[in-house]
């Protein structure tokens, strides 16, 4: 809008100046995501490991990794939102500044968002002016991709927090666990992964430019259509992605400028 406003760009070519892959790709996986939060099953994911480890120390690592993990398929944002509340409980529990444990979650999630092409948006950006598919990000030109170097961080991450709550060797244990609600989210989830993953073995030439973006929204819609009883309702949209709100006021302002611009051309 500002650069129409500014006569930077000429409202004629607006429509071609949005990326709409990448605007459909985030839609897409912030969707599935939703869907995946609700289901609880990231709670539950961090519940097991938890449980597993000897005492806080090796919690606030676990949990960062795990955040880590999470984050190199998922937004970061809603990454932090799966486990950041996990973290709280715990720290509360243990009586300990729940601080430095979210800095760790989010450090890690934020450095593996970087690892895949669906991790970040800054990612997803990158794939696309670069040219990337999904497999790129793990081997590029012949040489290992962002994925290698990102887990060097990781590492040295998980090395630092390590030294850093040395002396945190309280005994933990979660009692009863999470329960999931539903366990397709996540086979969606895989999905969009899996899927992506086949798309990037398609020559760029044979496949439509919004190849992922498609993906990734059409994955969405499968869960809503699910969740309704396959009805889609507008509202679902509107709720389960922000980018589709986004969107919607964009493509409307363009619509009024196009049509705007073709009346004034006669």
């Amino acid at each position: 809008m500002l650069f129409v406003a500014l006569g930077i760009l000429p409202v004629s070519k607006v429509p071609g100046a949005v990326d709409w892959n990448v605007i459909l790709m985030i839609m897409g996986t912030m969707g599935t995501v939703y869907f995946f939060i609700q289901s609880r099953m990231p709670a539950l994911m961090a519940d097991h490991i938890i449980d597993r480890m000897p005492n806080v120390k090796w919690v606030v690592v676990a949990l960062a990794m795990f955040a880590g993990i999470i984050s190199a398929f998922v937004d970061n944002v809603a990454t932090v939102l799966m486990v950041a509340p996990v973290a709280l409980v715990v720290s509360k529990k243990l009586k300990i500044s729940p601080v430095p444990v979210i800095i760790a979650i989010a450090v890690s999630s934020n450095l593996q968002g970087a690892a895949t092409l669906v991790g970040d948006t800054t990612s997803i950006l990158l794939g696309k002016q670069a040219g990337m598919n999904f497999l790129d990000f793990f081997y590029y030109h012949g040489r290992p991709g962002l994925f290698s170097i990102v887990q060097i961080g990781a590492v040295l991450a998980a090395a630092t927090l390590l030294w850093t709550f040395a002396k945190e060797k309280q005994p933990v244990h979660i009692g009863e666990k999470t329960v999931v609600q539903d366990y397709f989210p996540t086979w969606m989830l895989g999905g969009t992964i899996v899927l992506l993953i086949l798309a990037s073995f398609i020559p760029a030439e044979s496949k439509p430019a919004i190849a992922n973006g498609l993906i990734c929204v059409g994955v969405m819609l499968v869960g809503i259509l699910r969740k309704n009883g396959y009805e889609v309702k507008t509202t679902d949209f509107m709720r389960i992605s922000v980018p589709f709100t986004l969107i919607a006021v964009t493509s409307g302002y363009v619509l009024v400028w196009l049509f705007w611009g073709m009346g004034d051309r006669g």
